[in-house]
């Protein structure tokens, strides 16, 4: 009882700390509140994100001041097609001292950050790409043989444009799967738009202030961690997730005939950790199936593929998620 209500007061003091984060970051980015609360989701995780969108969308200005409000470290990368993997994780460079001698030296790359932003990730060579693979799973990198762990907190928020733009090469799926959410970034409505003529056009800019330290995040995550779920959250998250795999038994015909390969288990690690900091978020002590629901296509969308003869038919992935999420639900209300 009494762990039950010390997690209570916790919950309620991180409530007004992300209260005044989602305001600091207001000041600096106009509307997108879906956007901003996925990004926090990711960051309270303990995950990475892809924010998906068309250039000129706010995605580097968001990382930027996610950077600043969360007090974490960053190093940005411009990802072009000539980046190597050095660039980004370091090398060996041999030194000579004054006697004569030498000796290997390591120089860390920008990875070594609490926050990385990789700019436009999908304009990089899928071998530059893929440098990130442990990085992102394991919070260190390799160079020389030797294990060179990460600052912690250490998340990746990468910004990524359409395929069908010049200059881009498509993420393999490997390291698609270690983002925890795709965020889609879209144009604004005409009145947010009109906002942000107002407010990013005259002669003073508001400004983003931190609110949390590197240490105070790590304290939320773990908070994150210990929150309850109910066996109806975890059923549903089971049969969701796997109802997307068209090789499983519960598969329905349309997963079946239009979905390629499906989100194997980090799909529903994501969905179990994210539904906690969207209940946090929105200042409730356990999450509920709605959460699932409203987390259903960020976590989803990247870990499935679509056959060819369902893309040749004019098929969404969001569409086919959408059906299959009322699938679940009817057949869990039937049971």
């Amino acid at each position: 009882m009494a762990d039950a209500e010390e997690m209570v007061k916790e919950i309620e003091a991180l409530g007004g700390k992300l209260s005044a984060a989602r305001e600091s970051i207001g000041a600096k980015i106009i509307g997108q509140e879906q956007v901003v609360d996925l990004a926090l989701t990711a960051l309270l995780s303990g995950g990475h994100a892809l924010l998906m969108g068309l250039p000129g969308l706010g995605k580097t200005l968001l990382v930027d001041t996610l950077s600043t409000v969360m007090g974490l470290s960053t190093n940005r990368v411009q990802f072009t097609p000539d980046l190597m993997p050095a660039d980004i994780l370091g090398s060996e460079v041999l030194d000579t001292a004054k006697d004569g001698t030498r000796a290997f030296r390591y120089i860390e790359g920008p990875i070594f950050a609490q926050l990385l932003m990789a700019d436009e990730i999908n304009r990089a060579s899928p071998r530059t790409q893929s440098a990130l693979l442990q990085a992102m799973q394991e919070r260190s990198v390799s160079i020389a043989g030797k294990d060179r762990p990460l600052p912690a907190p250490f998340h990746v928020l990468a910004t990524q444009n359409p395929l069908e733009q010049e200059g881009t090469y498509p993420l393999p799926e490997a390291q698609l799967d270690r983002f925890l959410l795709q965020i889609n970034v879209r144009y604004p409505d005409r009145d947010t738009e009109r906002d942000i003529l107002m407010a990013t056009t005259g002669s003073i800019e508001a400004e983003a202030q931190t609110v949390f330290s590197p240490e105070e995040l790590i304290a939320a995550q773990a908070l994150v961690r210990r929150m309850p779920v109910g066996d109806a959250v975890v059923e549903h998250i089971l049969d969701l997730v796997r109802s997307c795999r068209p090789e499983e038994a519960d598969a329905s015909d349309l997963i079946r005939n239009t979905v390629s390969w499906g989100p194997g288990p980090r799909a529903a690690q994501a969905l179990m950790l994210t539904v906690r900091a969207k209940a946090l978020l929105d200042g409730r002590l356990v999450p509920s199936l709605d959460d699932v629901a409203a987390l259903a296509e960020p976590v989803l969308t990247h870990r499935m593929a679509l056959s060819f003869a369902a893309r040749a038919e004019g098929r969404e992935l969001n569409e086919v998620i959408a059906e299959t999420l009322d699938h679940v639900s009817t057949r869990q209300r039937a049971a």
